[in-house]
């Protein structure tokens, strides 16, 4: 489909079911519509081979119709002048080298998300590009993520946006750097060591500035012809601008759109945007949509065929098991979902004020949840673009809106990173969240790296908390396992514990212990589990991490014999308010 490079010139293949005639205009043939008419073939397809024609050339299509005659930019277009401008004939190759990179196991990924467009933006008048990230690798790999998670790159109305309105889902946006500029980022994130994951989005595309809408002069309802659903089916959130999965062209429009993320772009994930309203129509989506269920099983097919071992993230947002079972035993087939049983009650639990009304059952909870008893079938986080936009903002602003830097923000904010670290699942944070930005997410807003350097403790802090989570110093395995247990939970002084593990024993178990009090608990006895000096591998509290920060005294625990919370050992620590202990043996 779309323009396919020989060596004499350029072959072109569209759909267009209803059109009576079609042809190819371009910067070739001085866009006379009369000089490359196409050929129709069986089911509403047209073809025409464009001796001369060759990369860089501009084109379109001509319609006739019922309606008149009308031109149309090519939906497979892996370029665009512009979101409502042309299509440009281009070149797929790209020198990928030696480039084998492989995915992390699960257990061992850590995800950062960002926004191209504001990430790295240097320039006012001009959105952030995918250059100015690659100049920021050296910066993630030493924070020690070893994921990066793009929001969507798809060609979009106008220069700046969240990316969440595509126009054109096979042309990257030429203002962040267009194919090439992505391409070279992934190939060197992947020399970095780390992995890219595409966020994508199928449930609806535009709404403006969509050359689909009613692409061969067809419709039913006014609606949007050929590539949508023209019955009430069609209605979204964001527009009438559902495609029609039950379409066979359409869904392989869609699967064609998948498979060349994963092959041409050497993607290592791909994160879909709300599978709720793919699976589900109306306006709450609660009406089952069969069509869009088979597809989203469709899609995840393909990726398991065309590129088994990565990873395919929905954000359903529903906490439903079926979306991350196989398709075999009829679930849709993701590998992860983002997961609202722990952003919710954590955001919460640090955004309330009084300690009173914290509940560490709902923090107990947020910890303990899973999918079909996988630990990593779930992406947990604090901040995504969506909980810090939309009427909320960044942690540090919502724990204390009228001081974001002072020190119920940065202690409580970090209280929730220290949860995400540790409990059971696939870790994430969002740009800027390691220095304390502030605000709102905005696409109009850069990032802003003063920060990193007036917060360099608190950066700190969060490579300390991911090299615990992966590892590092094989003396935290347990982080990286399936088990959990959370065997202390004391209301009424806010305390909770929870003890981690991948096989057990020296290197492996940790033990997490917070404070969700704004007092310091003294002498405080709990379990542990085994008679061994429990060493202390992270204090949040340290003064290195903030000059706010009273570095209070914790240290090792000598934990000996004697039942208690369950566990064969008991042991007493001290802990500063709001803050979080981690031990291992």
């Amino acid at each position: 489909m779309g323009s396919i490079l020989f060596p004499q010139g350029v072959a072109f293949r569209l759909w267009a079911p209803h059109a009576e005639q079609v042809s190819v205009v371009g910067s070739f043939n001085g866009w006379d519509g009369a000089v490359n008419p196409m050929t129709p073939e069986d089911r509403g397809y047209w073809y025409a081979n464009v001796e001369g024609a060759g990369v860089g050339d501009h084109y379109k299509y001509q319609l006739v119709t019922d309606s008149g005659t009308i031109t149309r930019i090519d939906p497979y277009a892996r370029e665009v002048t512009n979101s409502v401008g042309c299509a440009v004939v281009h070149d797929h190759e790209f020198d990928w080298g030696d480039d084998d990179f492989s995915l992390a196991g699960w257990s061992d990924l850590v995800i950062y998300e960002l926004h191209v467009g504001t990430f790295n933006d240097d320039d006012p008048s001009h959105p952030g590009h995918f250059i100015s990230i690659t100049a920021r690798l050296d910066y993630l790999k030493k924070l020690g993520v070893n994921a990066i998670q793009i929001m969507p790159v798809g060609t979009f109305a106008g220069m700046r946006s969240w990316g969440y309105n595509p126009s054109h889902i096979f042309a990257v946006d030429s203002d962040y750097g267009g194919s090439l500029g992505f391409k070279t980022f992934i190939k060197r994130s992947h020399q970095a060591g780390m992995a890219v994951i595409l966020d994508v989005v199928y449930n609806h595309l535009g709404p403006s500035d969509l050359d689909l809408w009613q692409f061969d002069g067809w419709s039913e309802n006014g609606r949007g012809g050929i590539y949508f659903y023209n019955d009430d089916r069609a209605l979204t959130p964001w527009g009438e601008t559902r495609p029609d999965f039950g379409r066979g062209e359409v869904r392989e429009y869609i699967l064609d759109n998948v498979r060349m993320w994963l092959e041409d772009y050497h993607l290592d994930g791909l994160r879909f945007d709300s599978t709720l309203y793919i699976r589900n129509i109306g306006e709450s989506g609660t009406q089952e949509l069969p069509d869009g269920w088979s597809m989203l099983q469709a899609i995840n097919e393909t990726i398991a065929q065309h590129r088994p071992g990565l990873i395919s993230i929905a954000e359903d947002l529903q906490s439903n098991d079926w979306i991350t079972k196989g398709v075999g035993a009829g679930g849709a087939g993701f590998g992860s979902q983002w997961d609202p049983q722990f952003v919710r009650p954590i955001r919460e639990a640090v955004i309330t004020s009084q300690d009173e009304d914290r509940s560490l059952e709902r923090i107990r909870y947020a910890i303990l949840y899973r999918y079909n008893d996988d630990a990593f079938e779930r992406v947990i986080y604090s901040e995504s673009h969506d909980d810090v936009a939309n009427g909320q903002s960044r942690l540090p602003q919502e724990v204390s809106p009228d001081d974001p830097k002072g020190w119920h923000a940065q202690k409580r904010s970090t209280m929730a990173a220290a949860m995400v670290f540790t409990s059971p699942g696939i870790p994430m944070l969002f740009q800027g969240q390691e220095f304390l930005e502030g605000g709102w997410f905005r696409d109009t807003v850069p990032v802003d790296w003063d920060q990193r350097e007036e917060f360099r403790g608190i950066l700190l802090m969060y490579r300390d908390l991911i090299r615990l989570r992966l590892n590092r110093d094989a003396v935290s395995r347990g982080l990286c396992g399936q088990f959990s247990q959370v065997y202390h939970l004391d209301d009424e002084r806010k305390m909770l514990a929870f003890h981690r593990w991948d096989k057990g024993g020296v290197g492996d178990e940790v033990v997490v212990i917070a404070n969700f009090l704004h007092k310091p608990q003294e002498d405080y006895v709990l379990g542990f589990p085994a008679i061994d000096v429990w060493k202390l591998r992270f204090n949040s509290d340290w003064d290195g991490y903030s000059e706010l920060f009273q570095g209070y005294q914790s240290g090792n625990v000598d934990a000996v014999s004697g039942e208690f919370d369950g566990l064969p050992c008991h042991g007493s620590i001290s802990i500063a308010p709001y803050s979080v202990l981690i031990y291992s043996q």
